[in-house]
């Protein structure tokens, strides 16, 4: 990825090293966001239809909207001076250039719909964050809180989606950070919110159907940065896409759930499978079309 020597972005909020105590515990830093709700005609598509033709989208995220993780009460001390190594500043270095890049694409986007951008900040953490989602550990991986519009980012996860999920590559990473941005998309298209209302008027199996189809338009999202990111900057070198589909591929529920307990439960899916997150990675990076996105019209996921 030609990622050196690019613009960085200004919302950047590095918390690394702040410490925080509550009913949870010490920690520093970042969480990660999901958002559950049902099936897919309960005017989603009406809103995804508007949208189209105006602008136009771990632990599980979900449960930072619906309340599952709780504020511990705590209180931020000063932050300690503390060394960064020197692969830590690199990723933070490369964090900042992906984030501009999705503001770069987003901005364009929205204009062309007579639309204004609102950027996200993203926040640096390590081990633990407070947000306005409530405290969130590393655990739970990289989440965006549509509570104060931001992305909570722990750099260690790169290092673990390596490891951990066979992932490698700083595509695989940008992918990471694009579906997140993809999420605050959904956030200012109104998308976000109506899922968890409809999300709160179903049983769990229907929610998780709705959370799904959340979670691949934000997948699709990702796919329409790259494509802007590959044809109007030059972005992507030869096998970055490649890099992106073995992460989506790797994160995806039948994978992770064959891989933690040797069976696949499709009906407890919030993600979406290993095949479907490829797809819909793949339709957005294929047509660079926000109205190609639209998971909630679809019976073919």
């Amino acid at each position: 990825m030609r990622w050196r020597g690019r613009r960085r972005s200004d919302n950047i909020e590095d918390r690394r090293g702040q410490t925080s105590t509550g009913g949870l515990g010490r920690g520093r830093g970042m969480p990660i966001r999901l958002p559950r709700g049902r099936g897919g005609k309960l005017g989603i598509v009406g809103i995804l239809v508007v949208v189209g033709i105006s602008l136009f989208l771990g632990i599980d995220p979900t449960a930072l909207l619906q309340g599952g993780i709780q504020s511990g009460g705590m209180q931020s001390q000063p932050q300690p001076k503390i060394s960064r190594s020197g692969a830590d500043d690199e990723l933070s270095k490369f964090v900042s250039v992906v984030l501009a890049d999705t503001e770069d694409t987003w901005h364009a986007l929205f204009e062309s719909a007579d639309r204004r951008y609102q950027e996200p900040a993203l926040v640096l953490f390590s081990d633990a964050v407070q947000s306005a989602c409530g405290f969130a550990q590393s655990a739970m991986g990289p989440f965006y809180c549509p509570g104060d519009q931001k992305v909570y980012l722990d750099l260690a996860f790169f290092q673990e989606l390596h490891d951990r999920f066979g992932a490698p590559g700083d595509f695989a990473q940008a992918y990471v950070i694009a579906h997140e941005v993809g999420h605050h998309v959904q956030t200012l298209l109104g998308i976000s919110q109506k899922v968890h209302e409809q999300r709160g008027q179903v049983g769990k199996v229907e929610g998780n159907k709705l959370s799904v189809r959340l979670e691949l338009q934000a997948d699709c999202f990702a796919g329409i940065w790259a494509y802007n990111a590959d044809r109007s900057r030059n972005l992507l070198e030869a096998g970055d896409i490649e890099e992106a589909l073995n992460a989506a591929t790797a994160i995806g529920d039948d994978r992770l759930q064959k891989q933690s307990s040797g069976r696949v439960v499709p009906d407890s899916f919030t993600h979406g499978s290993s095949k479907q997150r490829v797809k819909w990675f793949m339709t957005g990076f294929e047509n660079g079309d926000v109205r190609k996105c639209d998971t909630f019209s679809t019976n073919n996921l």
